[in-house]
């Protein structure tokens, strides 16, 4: 009979020895991933907001619709089918699109 406190050393077959290495692999690199994620995430959400303006005057007898904000523009989408795109520091129109039918 043999002693239970003497185990004979097994040794991994090349299979489990190539899974602890990709399970190990694999938890590293979604570790790391999550550190850029995560460091993506607060570097965004501390930058400052882009400057707008205090009001923007739409004219006369103009609902707007929509509001979309561009890169030193403002877009209103007005209920008439009109894009009234605005100036982002300013305010001031810059152009006028008709939306055809």
């Amino acid at each position: 009979m043999t002693d239970p406190s003497e185990t004979e050393i097994q040794t991994e077959p090349p299979q489990i020895r190539f899974l602890r290495r990709l399970v190990t692999t694999l938890t590293v690199v979604m570790i790391g991933g999550l550190v850029v994620i995560i460091s993506l995430l607060v570097i965004r959400l501390q930058a400052g907001d882009a400057p707008l303006p205090a009001e923007i005057a739409l004219p006369d007898g103009i609902k707007a619709e929509a509001v979309t904000l561009g890169r030193g523009w403002i877009a209103v989408v007005s209920q008439d089918n009109r894009i009234l795109i605005f100036d982002r520091e300013s305010g001031a129109l810059r152009q006028e699109v008709r939306i055809k039918d």
